[in-house]
């Protein structure tokens, strides 16, 4: 083990004690730092029924030009309670000069996108480049994630989706708040 590690022991500090400062090229996008939750719906021509769900998202860093992404969402019965875990993914997205964006995500479903963008004035719009898929996967070809901040002090996110022969279509959007 490196001795650095046994020293500090958390990825996202310099010291277990204190946060690192974010790196200038996240100015765009610092005020997505933390744990948001709410509730969403979402659709789809392949589904019989809209849906609604639960979902967190979290954004963190450790002091360089890139956040740590991480979402997981449940579906939810009639009176909003959860049923099952949904949907779950991971991943990175590097900033870079003039609020672009590359955004690496991936799914345990097999599903691998990159996708570029750009980030200000409080909202992130991102539109897959490239997806790669296991060989048991869906068929997934395009996706456009947006995430806005708003007035209220909300997150608003929408997911647009091109999937098993679908062309590119909203399939969700949620609403969440800072818990963190």
């Amino acid at each position: 083990m490196f001795e650095s590690a046994r020293k500090y022991p958390y990825p996202d500090a310099l010291r277990p004690d204190e946060a690192p400062a974010p790196h200038a090229l996240l100015a765009p996008v610092t005020g997505l730092l933390g744990t948001w939750t709410g509730r969403g719906r979402g659709e789809y021509p392949t589904l019989a029924d809209a849906f609604t769900y639960a979902q967190e998202v979290t954004f963190s860093h450790d002091g360089r030009p890139f956040l740590h992404y991480e979402a997981r969402a449940w579906l939810l019965d009639a009176d909003g309670a959860p049923l099952r875990p949904s949907a779950r993914e991971s991943g990175w997205w590097r900033l870079q000069p003039e609020g672009r964006v590359e955004a690496l995500i991936t799914q345990p479903t097999g599903i691998a996108e990159i996708s570029v963008g750009r980030a200000a004035a409080g909202a992130v719009d991102l539109a897959t480049r490239e997806v790669a898929l296991a060989p048991t996967a869906k068929r997934v070809d395009a996706t456009r994630r947006r995430y806005t901040l708003t007035d209220e002090g909300t997150l608003d996110f929408a997911h647009d989706l091109a999937a098993v022969g679908q062309p590119l279509r909203h399939h969700l959007s949620a609403r969440l708040r800072r818990t963190r």
